[in-house]
């Protein structure tokens, strides 16, 4: 059977099929840069300390009811005690003078019987604000995060293996509506548990339907317009989602009006399942011959070019495949294991800088949109780089650049704090780019029956990192720089264990696991432009 690519490629590289898929499936993602750090916002964490009831106090012991606490070299008001009101309320009716009369650091102090009052400066109000996610409830706010990573590692999971069993397409818009549909109803949530719930099940659809159209247009793309595709095209949309956030969130400050925003635009998403085709490679693999046919000929057709008579003149149809053949050979194992141990990396580096956007200077919005913009060169760079460079070394130097950055954080003076932010965003360059290439290379690795599930057992594992991120940032607490040395190391041991992976550059994407062992078996450097096609010709002769 001839190779995929040069059976179809009568349709050409570029042409309205080809336009109308590329466009189409990049738009899809830009929801998915909107919503899935939406949780920076909504989450956040305004300045607030105990509420003190209108009591007969002076304006001098009302002010002081608060304690003055030391935190990191500065004063702060206490924002979990108050000292005792009774004792306070006695003290102002006797007349006497707060820090004068009276030694305040003498009194005795109280939880805050009577809640918190939270700043409207920044926010209106979030999930903190709303359900009094402080003091001994703090816990939750790293664990709202958590939760949704827990979904979206769920949902990259199955997704991956009900797209192998029955098919990108219905995957996609499957998971699509899943993601608008529990972000919208988040917005009726009447207590911190059931918002938990609906995010969730948010999560099961936001990186999922991001995965299947990944998969979807490099199946349907061939040759340099699907590594534009890949490696740019949905990753730039996906930023132009993730810089619109800020945007969205500075004008919606109010975290239940922002949560609508995010997700009405999902529903402008629904016609695209009459626009968008199922890929001619998953059918081919299923047996679904004709299917496949019909969908190239209506191609040759929109492309304006004639289609043969028979278009596949021979195919076998491919057993179905589990999860297990993943690790069920040596070759596919190793590769297996560093691929999810690099995504891990990335994705523990990618949101911990991403979460970590509201403290990196007073503006949040501003923060937000530098940590989203600094994405956009990454995604040149990562084009660049799978469209000229070797797939391994290009991956290794990225993450070992993102590693080196972060370490050298903690060299910095107090005193200039403009280059640690530079350093962080350099960090964070580093893991977008390293991440964006990943996907390309992963499914470059990994055959066409394989795919779709090879893709979402790896980000499920990259997920597991995301999940870690919100607590590796608390780690901050005990040393400041302790998350920043923790990600620099997993992304130096990541860049070492990726130069050990098959090159895929400049190669047909494999259809059958035999082919994918066929590449394990080779033994090449990293090859140059002209090299690669040469070096293909000359062993597949020799099978």
């Amino acid at each position: 059977m001839k190779d995929y690519d040069e059976t179809t490629a009568f349709l050409g590289h570029w042409g309205h099929f080809q336009q109308a898929v590329f466009f189409l499936l990049c738009a899809s993602t830009i929801p998915n840069g909107l919503g899935v750090l939406s949780i920076v916002f909504v989450a956040a964490i305004p300045s607030h300390h105990c509420t003190v009831p209108e009591v007969n106090l002076t304006q001098a012991w009302h002010n002081a009811t608060i304690p003055i606490q030391v935190v990191n070299g500065k004063q702060e008001r206490s924002k979990c005690s108050r000292y005792r009101l009774d004792v306070v309320r006695n003290l102002s009716a006797q007349g006497f003078i707060p820090g004068k009369d009276i030694n305040l650091t003498d009194l005795e102090q109280e939880s805050c019987l009577d809640g918190w009052s939270y700043s409207t400066a920044i926010y209106q109000s979030t999930i903190v604000s709303e359900f009094d996610l402080v003091c001994s409830e703090q816990w939750k706010q790293p664990f709202t995060s958590t939760l949704y990573f827990i979904g979206v590692l769920v949902g990259s999971f199955f997704s991956g293996q009900l797209s192998d069993r029955f098919g990108r397409k219905p995957v996609f818009f499957a998971t699509m509506a899943v993601q608008t549909i529990f972000s919208f109803v988040q917005v009726f949530s009447p207590s911190w548990t059931v918002f938990s719930i609906f995010l969730f099940f948010s999560g099961l659809g936001q990186i999922a339907n991001y995965i299947a159209a990944f998969v979807l247009g490099t199946e349907i793309l061939t040759g340099n317009v699907r590594v534009l595709y890949s490696s740019l095209g949905v990753c730039l949309c996906f930023a132009i989602g993730y810089m619109m956030l800020p945007l969205f969130a500075y004008f919606l400050r109010d975290w239940r009006s922002l949560l609508m925003a995010v997700a009405l635009p999902g529903l402008l998403y629904i016609p695209l399942w009459w626009l968008i085709p199922e890929s001619p490679r998953w059918l081919l693999s299923q047996g679904k011959v004709e299917e496949a046919e019909a969908i190239l000929r209506n191609a040759a057709k929109k492309n304006k070019v004639e289609a043969p008579q028979v278009i596949f003149e021979e195919y076998h149809v491919k057993r179905h495949h589990s999860v297990l053949d993943l690790i069920r050979t040596s070759n596919v194992r190793a590769t297996t294991l560093i691929l999810c141990l690099v995504w891990f990396t990335l994705s523990t580096g990618y949101f911990g800088l991403s979460l970590n956007t509201s403290q990196l200077s007073a503006d949040p919005y501003i923060s937000c949109f530098l940590s989203a913009a600094v994405e956009v060169p990454a995604y040149l760079s990562s084009w660049l780089a799978l469209r000229y460079f070797s797939r391994r070394l290009s991956a290794s130097c990225t993450v070992f650049l993102g590693g080196v950055a972060l370490y050298f954080i903690q060299l910095v003076p107090e005193t200039l704090p403009a280059l640690s932010v530079a350093l962080e965003m350099v960090g964070k360059f580093g893991f977008t780019c390293g991440t964006a290439m990943m996907f390309a290379y992963t499914a470059e690795l990994y055959p066409t029956v394989l795919r779709n599930t090879a893709t979402g057992t790896c980000t499920t594992f990259s997920r597991v990192g995301s999940c870690t991120a919100p607590f590796l940032l608390q780690l901050s607490t005990y040393f400041k720089y302790l998350p920043y040395i923790i990600l620099g190391t997993l992304a130096i041991a990541s860049s070492s264990a990726t130069l050990f992976l098959p090159e895929s550059y400049g190669r047909p994407l494999p259809e059958t696991i035999e082919q994918m062992h066929k590449r394990e078996r080779m033994k090449c450097p990293c090859f140059t432009q002209k090299e690669t096609p040469k070096a293909v010709v000359l062993y597949e002769s020799q099978l």
